[in-house]
């Protein structure tokens, strides 16, 4: 009997906020962001292998190096040293997510592969600290589908507030961003704000939600703004925040990808019909908001 083949969802990583409360002496950044993650992703599935390979698929797959230059592959290769496994594993990746787009796509690919290695290898999966080598998205990205608060540079990750049910409308433009570009440019033109996230109530409505979500802050969006960066992000969020139903609209992380938060799923997609219609060329997803408990695996034999 052929061994099953274990596959996972690599969801769409989130921010919600995303404050930059200072800068390390080692240049890294300092943050809090409240990060979510969203039912529409990359698909990761591997079976054995006597070797450690590759291979990307999918409509997204043009341009992804297949070698060591690969997270999924130096996020293997990590797991095969810190438990000493010796056995190899052929890895497939179905690409869906925009590239340079702020949702986590490489972070996310790597902790679905992380999470399916160890299960194939029969090893402890990596603590989010043995994963923090590998970047500062690894660690919330591996506790996916659950939503948290990640602080320090990533490290530090305490549990979300009970978010209430929401579907998102994901759109960008077709811009990859990069992100040391758009840090580098923050810390040129602007300060830090030691205030992070301001307090959340526990008992959350989509209207509370909405009205916290809507004085928070993520600030990379004046950033990417600005014309040293000659995106549409602005007029996005701006079209977002115009659809009826839309409770918060922002961008994700360093961009370019923005989001629409709606407590109603016949609202996304109209606001996602429309937006699409007038940009055809842009990638447009409507997805639910995961919870807790959400299942990512979805193995085939």
């Amino acid at each position: 009997m052929k061994p099953p083949l274990l596959t996972e969802l690599a969801p769409a990583k989130v921010n919600l906020t995303l404050c930059l409360t200072g800068l390390r002496a080692d240049g890294l950044h300092l943050l809090d962001s409240l990060v979510v993650f969203a039912d529409v992703g990359d698909l990761v599935t591997v079976a054995p292998a006597q070797g450690l390979s590759l291979t990307v698929s999918g409509p997204r797959a043009a341009g992804v190096p297949v070698d060591g230059s690969n997270l999924v592959l130096r996020a293997a290769e990590h797991l095969r040293r810190l438990r000493n496994v010796t056995a190899g594993a052929a890895i497939t990746l179905d690409k869906h997510l925009p590239h340079g787009g702020g949702v986590g796509g490489g972070s996310s690919d790597a902790a679905a592969a992380l999470r399916l290695l160890a299960r194939l290898w029969t090893v402890e999966p990596l603590t989010g600290d043995e994963a923090l080598a590998l970047g500062a998205d690894l660690p919330v990205c591996l506790a996916a589908p659950a939503p948290r608060v990640m602080s320090g540079i990533g490290e530090v990750l305490r549990p979300a507030p009970d978010l209430p049910a929401g579907w998102f409308v994901l759109v960008n433009p077709g811009v990859t961003v990069a992100t040391r570009a758009v840090f580098a440019a923050h810390d040129l033109d602007h300060g830090f704000d030691p205030a992070g996230l301001q307090g959340c109530d526990e008992s959350l409505t989509p209207d509370t939600f909405a009205g916290w979500l809507e004085h928070q802050r993520n600030d990379l969006t004046k950033v990417v703004c600005t014309p040293r960066f000659a995106l549409s992000v602005g007029d996005i969020i701006a079209q977002l925040r115009a659809s009826t139903g839309c409770k918060a609209a922002n961008m994700s992380g360093s961009g370019s990808t923005c989001w629409g938060w709606f407590s109603n799923i016949g609202d996304a997609r109209v606001a996602a019909l429309r937006i699409g219609t007038a940009a055809p060329d842009w990638w447009i997803a409507v997805a639910r908001v995961l919870r807790p408990g959400d299942q990512l695996s979805r193995d085939t034999t």
